[in-house]
């Protein structure tokens, strides 16, 4: 699996593929399992449907690396919409972005002035922002932006991060979030990295993701545990259950389109579930590296390619 990984991590940066799968009707059909739409009103209403299933959402608008700061404001502005979109149809949502997305590579001056306003925006509407984490040259300049946001007093609890369990500085990190009163999501991870900074077994990648959420579980802070993985879960619950961790001290974190049969036994079990609904016309890497962290998504795929 390994290889199968590698494999797509590597059409992820392949730009005519890219091109070629954007604008095409195939592409777009084998994308829209893991993608809710093109439009942000593609998006609010898958969020609406997710919702009426019992479950939050965190909507995405794909796109990262941008090379213009035109194409920084532009994302930016969808993400102001959301806000809006969000708070007038009074849905359980927040919003979740990518620092490249914003410009952090163009300037990171321009993309702290971008993102600060979406913060100042979600204080508001009282939501809520998500700053995604990429790979490895963005983790320290991401946490960076993070720390001060959130030591503004009138930022704190609406901006969180995502910490990847695969890094081998992860752990240090999540003590000092925690100690700043932060909100994580934890992730396993879906860039490729070398060894050096990243475990590259999976089982060891498992072992971090237990470990780290026993740690966040046991903080006074509600995070988030992403994973569709049924080991993952089970271990968290049991670590909740022996420490008389309430259900609603945390959320599992799902993405759109896959494994729903656990979100609705999640449900039915009583816990939170919010579904990381992604959305736009440059959808393209983030599939691909859908297909790289998960090989039964794959074959998921060729499974139901041809039904109706």
């Amino acid at each position: 699996m390994p290889l199968m990984r590698s494999f797509f991590i590597a059409l992820s940066h392949n730009r005519p593929l890219r091109k070629f799968s954007e604008h095409s009707k195939l592409g777009r059909k084998m994308s829209s399992r893991f993608v809710a739409g093109l439009t942000i009103e593609d998006a609010l209403q898958a969020a609406a449907s997710v919702e009426g299933q019992g479950m939050f959402v965190t909507l995405d608008s794909l796109g990262e690396s941008v090379t213009r700061e035109e194409e920084a404001r532009a994302a930016a502005a969808i993400y102001h919409k959301l806000l809006d979109e969000i708070q007038a149809r009074n849905l359980k949502a927040n919003v979740s972005l990518k620092l490249s997305q914003m410009g952090i590579d163009l300037s990171p001056a321009l993309a702290e002035t971008i993102v600060t306003e979406l913060v100042e925006h979600a204080c508001r509407t009282h939501n809520f922002v998500r700053i995604d984490m990429e790979g490895s040259a963005h983790t320290q300049i991401t946490l960076d932006l993070v720390h001060k946001l959130n030591d503004r007093p009138e930022f704190k609890g609406h901006v969180g991060i995502v910490v990847q369990a695969y890094l081998h500085r992860t752990r240090a990190d999540v003590e000092d979030l925690i100690r700043r009163g932060i909100r994580m999501r934890l992730c396993k991870g879906a860039y490729k990295e070398p060894a050096e900074i990243a475990f590259p077994e999976k089982s060891d990648v498992d072992k971090s993701f237990v470990e780290l959420s026993k740690i966040m579980l046991d903080s006074p802070i509600y995070h988030g545990l992403a994973t569709h993985d049924e080991k993952m879960v089970n271990a968290a619950k049991a670590y909740a259950k022996e420490k008389n961790i309430a259900p609603s001290r945390f959320e599992f974190q799902m993405l759109y389109g896959i494994r729903r049969d656990l979100q609705q036994q999640l449900i039915k079990d009583g816990y939170n579930v919010r579904i990381y609904v992604p959305f736009g016309s440059e959808w393209y890497p983030y599939f691909m590296r859908r297909l790289a962290e998960r090989p039964a998504n794959v074959f998921f795929l060729m499974k139901n390619f041809f039904r109706k």
